[in-house]
C-alpha cells in the first residue's frame, strides 16, 4: 500500500498520537511505565512520536533517533505490556483513521512489537502469534 492518497497527513497522525497517549497515560498497566519518565515532557514526546510515525510512513523525514534502544532500557516490561500497547494502538488507529490507513499503521505496529519482543524477551514471535495473542486477550 504505497499509494500516498491512502495515508493520513501529519495533522491526522498528530491527533492519533495524542489520543493514543491519553489512553496510555490512563492505562493501569502502561501508565506506571511511561508517566514517571515523561511526566513533565509529554508535549515534546507527542511531537517526537508524531515525527516517528510520519517518518515511518514516509510522509516526511522528521525523526532521528533510536527508538529500540530507548525502549530496551525500560524496566519491568512483560509480554502483557507489549500486548496492551498493541491493543491500544489497534483500537485508536481504527477509531481515528480511514480503514486502509489504520491497517497500514497497525501492520507497522505489529512489526515494531515483534522487534521489541525480541529485544526484551529473546524471542521473535510471528505476526500471527502476536495477533492471535491480541485476539485472545
Amino acid at each position: 500500500m504505497d499509494d500516498l492518497s491512502q495515508l493520513p497527513d501529519r495533522a491526522a497522525i498528530a491527533r492519533l498520537v495524542a489520543r493514543f497517549y491519553v489512553d496510555v497515560r490512563a492505562d493501569e498497566l502502561l501508565a506506571p511505565v511511561f508517566e514517571p519518565l515523561l511526566h513533565d515532557r509529554w508535549p515534546a514526546h507527542l511531537t517526537r512520536m508524531t515525527d516517528f510515525w510520519c517518518t515511518t510512513l514516509k510522509l516526511e523525514r522528521s525523526f532521528r533517533g533510536d527508538v529500540h534502544h530507548k525502549h530496551m532500557a525500560l524496566a519491568g516490561i512483560t509480554p502483557a505490556h507489549v500486548q496492551r500497547w498493541l491493543a491500544l494502538w489497534q483500537r485508536d488507529t481504527a477509531l481515528e483513521l480511514q480503514p486502509a490507513a489504520a491497517a497500514r499503521l497497525q501492520d507497522v505496529a505489529v512489526g515494531i512489537a515483534r522487534v521489541m519482543h525480541l529485544g526484551w524477551f529473546g524471542q521473535l514471535p510471528s505476526r500471527d502469534q502476536l495477533l492471535e495473542e491480541l485476539a485472545s486477550a
